[in-house]
């Protein structure tokens, strides 16, 4: 489990392409990687993945098939930027949201603007997600905890502070991008429950009623 916070901005190293997996062999500056255990859960642009091992100040990470697919992990290559996020301790305080680093589906850059000294970005909902994303709700793109300020359709946007910008790769995106998108996982909790015994059109009445 994550909060969304980045510890830090990594570098992949070394790509190693298996059968159907990839070893990633990722560089970390703020992270000490000597304080990991062989095993951690660490969130690499917002996908939990589990490291292998270690040497120095990088670590190796492998990406099974249905990662690959479901993520925007495949179109990582050698000197490519990640978030890297450490797993949450117990008793820590948590500064963004819950973050499962389980990824509902690829996103892309719509358009980037400033306002003030932050950055707007609209970016597209993966299809069929539209219903969890909610005003004011929080959000987990390339692991980073932010908050919807405005849907538009099947598209909604989030305001970057200068902090964040410096802090993750918010800085290298441009239009056109892919990213990584998990919903609050509290939304997902609250559809399942309806749904028990329910017709998906009795939960278009229910919803609606709302």
């Amino acid at each position: 489990m994550f909060t969304g916070i980045v510890e830090d901005v990594g570098r992949v190293e070394e790509l190693k392409p298996k059968t159907k997996e990839v070893l990633f062999t990722i560089g970390a500056k703020n992270i000490d990687v000597k304080e990991m255990k062989l095993g951690d859960s660490i969130s690499v642009n917002g996908v939990c993945l589990t490291l292998i091992s270690f040497k120095n100040n990088t670590f190796t990470v492998e990406a099974s098939h249905e990662t690959l697919t479901r993520t925007t992990l495949s179109k990582l290559k050698v000197g490519s930027k990640v978030n890297l996020e450490r797993s949450l301790k117990l008793g820590e305080r948590l500064g963004g949201h819950i973050v499962n680093g389980h990824v509902d589906g690829i996103g892309r850059v719509e358009s980037i603007g400033r306002r003030g000294k932050s950055l707007e970005f609209w970016f597209s909902i993966p299809k069929g997600h539209s219903k969890y994303a909610v005003e004011k709700g929080s959000i987990a793109i390339d692991g980073v905890s932010l908050t919807i300020n405005a849907l538009n359709g099947d598209r909604f946007s989030v305001n970057i502070i200068p902090y964040t910008q410096e802090a993750t790769i918010f800085s290298n995106l441009k239009p056109g991008d892919s990213v990584n998108i998990e919903f609050d996982i509290i939304g997902k909790y609250v559809e399942k429950f309806l749904m028990r015994g329910r017709s998906k059109k009795d939960i278009s009445e229910l919803i609606e009623k709302f």
